[in-house]
C-alpha cells in the first residue's frame, strides 16, 4: 500500500477489486483510501474521504457503493460518507442519530445496513440504528438488551443478526442477542462459555458461526466455540494453537477458516479450522508479524491481507495466502 495504516477498513467491490479506507499510523488519523487490483497486484491511490476516522466501519451496499460510518478522529463521528466505485469520490450522506466507533455494521437481506453497539465518549451504547440506501436516511431500531463494544456481529442463513461478546462498562460478555428485521427488536439467546473481546466471528457453509479468540480477564484466549442457530446453543470447539486477539478470520471456499495475525506478543503462525473434524491446524508463516490488520477473501480464493502494526510499526505491506 502507499500508506502505513491500521484499523482501517477493507471492502471487496463488485469488480473485484478492494476499497481499503482510513486507518491509523504515526503521522495520525487517515481520509486516504487505496484500490487494490487482484489482475495486477498493484495499489491505486483512490479519492479520499471528507473526514479522517479510524475504528469506524464499511459496507458494501447492494449498489455497490460502499458506506463508511463512525469512527474516531480526535472526536466521536456520526457523518458518515459514500463511496463510488464509477467515479472514485466520496460523497457525504446522512448523520447517524448517534455518534460512535467500535460498533458493528451488518448488510441485511433487504439492503439496509444496522449498526449496533460501539462507544462514545466513554459511554457504551445498546441503541442501534438502521440505514436505508434508497433514502439515505437513518432510523432508530430496538434497543439490545445489552451495551457493548468490541463485540462481533453475524448475518444469519434466516436472515437475523447474531450480536455476541464484547465489552460494557464494568465487564467482558459472554452473552449474545438475536436481531430480527422482520420486527426490529431483538431478543436474547444463549451465552457463549466464555467471557471475550477482540474476538471474530464466522459464518459456517452449515450455518453455524465459529467464534475464536480474544481477550478477557484471564488473559489472551485460544478458545474456540459454535453457535447453533437451530437451538441457540454454544458448543465448545477444538483450541486454537495460540492464543490471539485482533487477529482476522476468513472462511475460504472449501469451507475452512483460516486465522491470521493477531497480538500476543504478536503471532506470525495462521491456522486452519475444519468444521468437519473441529481441529486447528497451523499452515504457512506469514512474512510480517501484524495485528489490527485487515482480510479480504478474493474472487479467486485467494486472502489478502494488509497493513496494520507490529509492536510500535506500523505497516503497509500486504501478502496473498493461496488455499
Amino acid at each position: 500500500m502507499s500508506t502505513e495504516r491500521n484499523s482501517h477498513t477493507i471492502s471487496v467491490l463488485a469488480n473485484g477489486k478492494v476499497l481499503v479506507a482510513g486507518g491509523h499510523n504515526s503521522g495520525g488519523y487517515l481520509n486516504s483510501a487505496e484500490l487494490y487490483d487482484p489482475s495486477t497486484g498493484i495499489w491505486t491511490n483512490t479519492g479520499n474521504m471528507n473526514t479522517a476516522r479510524y475504528l469506524h466501519r464499511a459496507s458494501v451496499l447492494a449498489n455497490g457503493q460502499v458506506l463508511v460510518a463512525g469512527g474516531y478522529n480526535g472526536i466521536f463521528l456520526n457523518n458518515p460518507e459514500l463511496y463510488d466505485p464509477s467515479t472514485g469520490i466520496w460523497t457525504n450522506t446522512s448523520n447517524m442519530n448517534t455518534a460512535r466507533y467500535s460498533q458493528t455494521a451488518s448488510v441485511l437481506a433487504n439492503g439496509q445496513v444496522l449498526i449496533a453497539g460501539g462507544g462514545y465518549n466513554g459511554i457504551f451504547l445498546n441503541n442501534p440504528e438502521l440505514y436505508d440506501p434508497s433514502t439515505g436516511i437513518w432510523t432508530n431500531t430496538g434497543h439490545m438488551s445489552t451495551v457493548r463494544y468490541y463485540h462481533t456481529a453475524s448475518v444469519l442463513a434466516n436472515g437475523k443478526v447474531l450480536v455476541a461478546g464484547g465489552l460494557n462498562s464494568s465487564d467482558y460478555l459472554n452473552s449474545a442477542e438475536l436481531y430480527d428485521p422482520s420486527t426490529g427488536f431483538w431478543t436474547n439467546t444463549g451465552n457463549m462459555n466464555t467471557a471475550r473481546e477482540f474476538h471474530t466471528a464466522s459464518v459456517l457453509a452449515n450455518g453455524k458461526v465459529l467464534v475464536a479468540g480474544g481477550e478477557n480477564s484471564n488473559g489472551y484466549l485460544n478458545s474456540a466455540e459454535l453457535y447453533d442457530p437451530s437451538t441457540g446453543i454454544w458448543t465448545n470447539t477444538g483450541n486454537m494453537n495460540t492464543a490471539r486477539e485482533f487477529h482476522t478470520a476468513s472462511v475460504l471456499a472449501n469451507g475452512k477458516v483460516l486465522v491470521a495475525g493477531g497480538f500476543n506478543a504478536s503471532v506470525l503462525i495462521p491456522e486452519l479450522y475444519d468444521p468437519s473434524t473441529g481441529i486447528w491446524t497451523n499452515t504457512v508463516d506469514m512474512n510480517t508479524l501484524r495485528y489490527l490488520h485487515t482480510a479480504s477473501v478474493l474472487a479467486n480464493g485467494n486472502v489478502l491481507v494488509a497493513g496494520g502494526a507490529n509492536g510500535g510499526v506500523y505497516l503497509n505491506s500486504a501478502e496473498l495466502y493461496s488455499p
